[in-house]
């Protein structure tokens, strides 16, 4: 799933509304950028652990020459699955129903709002003559 797919996922839960979505999933992805660049860890209960970790320079080997080279020291990111989300993979536990969008727009405000629209159409054609 790639990231306007996650966003396409969520918008039902935003009244199908992809730019409230992608703008919730900007927001969280936000968050934890900043959060781990500062070098504190983000937690999300039942899903896991988001940590910066610094690797140590290294010497590795050159898989075409064979030659052992220097490996600079690095930041990386580590993803930490919690207990839940492996038992989930594993098939060991189950997931419950996804959850269900909000119900739509009752009827009446809906033709409220048409009514409303409607009236400001109306009221921008008389100015014009």
């Amino acid at each position: 799933m790639n990231k306007a797919q996650f966003i396409a996922y969520l918008a039902p839960q935003f009244g199908d509304s992809k730019k409230e979505a992608a703008r919730a999933v900007e927001v969280v992805f936000d968050a934890v950028v900043r959060n781990i660049s500062k070098g504190e860890d983000v937690m999300i209960n039942d899903f896991g652990k988001f940590k910066k970790v610094d690797r140590p320079a290294r010497m590795g080997r050159n898989p075409f020459t064979g030659e052992t080279i220097q490996i600079k020291a690095s930041k990386k990111v580590r993803f930490l699955a919690s207990k839940s989300l492996k038992e989930v993979i594993s098939g060991a536990r189950k997931l419950g129903a996804a959850p269900t969008p909000p119900a739509k727009v009752a009827p009446a405000k809906a033709a409220k709002k048409a009514g409303k629209a409607k009236k400001a159409k109306k009221s921008k054609k008389s100015k014009r003559r």
